[in-house]
């Protein structure tokens, strides 16, 4: 086993929960959204298949829940063909290495994300200042050290293409992160969009606790390019996606998701773009 795997030293459990917290849902029979205190990690693969790819790896201290999960799923002693990675924030690697040294699979990012991932380079830290909320209040507890995924770290094919997930592509969507990415099937106009755009207003820490539901920008404590974050979500709304899965939040489908989107996209100042904040551009 790598003896390099490490989490930054700020690594930490964070008491934050929510009313979905151990909540499963079938999105589709290939797709299982599951939320882990406040975010969503999603197994693609059919139950009780041998080829199926775990996406994200949840909060701090999460990995023995993500096992159950995927073990009650896919069946006792079960392991992805990969995991692959949205982006690296803290609240999406929580359980990353103890799954490594469990399972031994490869973790993919796009090449932008590499440097958080392998040791080499810090978040930026989180902006407290964006928002009233308490999460947002709360967010320079979130550890955002670089951490080091050693020999499993693998970078994200340049043609686009997803590995073991037949008929997704990777789109980069960057502004929540640099390497941030979304994973689009054209047959379906499937979404799984990260923290490009959420289905919860994630500062607040009363609708994060209730999951209540309506569209937002990605999470604006750790969003550092605002520009870049607009058109990233330009760039899925073009798509005209028929469900999404985000990174926190319920899923949201059909004339619900569309005209959402579009309203996030013709509303963006006003719903996703912070008033005050030292990223804002």
């Amino acid at each position: 086993m790598d003896k390099n795997l490490n989490y930054g030293e700020d690594y930490k459990f964070i008491p934050a929960t929510s009313v979905g917290s151990g909540v499963g849902i079938d999105i589709l029979p290939d797709l299982y959204q599951y939320t882990i205190q406040i975010v969503n990690i999603v197994l693609y693969g059919e139950p009780q298949m041998k080829d199926f790819v775990l996406i994200d790896a949840g909060m701090p201290k999460s990995a023995d829940e993500i096992i159950s999960v995927v073990e009650e799923r896919y069946g006792s002693k079960s392991r992805p063909k990969a995991i692959i990675l949205t982006h690296g924030h803290f609240d999406h690697v929580g359980g990353i290495i103890e799954l490594i040294e469990r399972w031994g699979v490869p973790v993919y990012a796009h090449t932008l994300e590499i440097p958080f991932l392998s040791g080499k380079q810090n978040y930026p830290e989180p902006d407290p200042t964006v928002n009233n909320g308490l999460v947002a209040k709360m967010s320079p507890i979130f550890p955002n050290e670089a951490i080091n995924l050693g020999g499993n770290l693998k970078v994200l094919p340049s043609d686009g293409s997803v590995p073991f997930m037949a008929g997704f592509r990777w789109i980069h969507t960057p502004g929540h992160s640099p390497g941030h990415i979304s994973l689009f099937r054209e047959k379906d106009k499937v979404l799984i969009a990260g923290d490009a755009f959420v289905t919860v207003k994630q500062e607040s820490l009363y609708k994060v606790i209730t999951q209540t539901k309506e569209i937002s920008g990605p999470p604006q404590y750790f969003t550092t390019d605002w520009l870049a974050a607009r058109a990233s979500i330009e760039k899925l709304a073009i798509l005209k996606p028929s469900v999404a899965i985000t990174g926190h939040g319920l899923p949201m489908k059909g004339e619900e998701l569309t005209s959402n989107l579009k309203k996030l996209v013709d509303d963006f100042e006003q719903i996703a773009l912070p008033k005050q904040g030292k990223y804002l551009n």
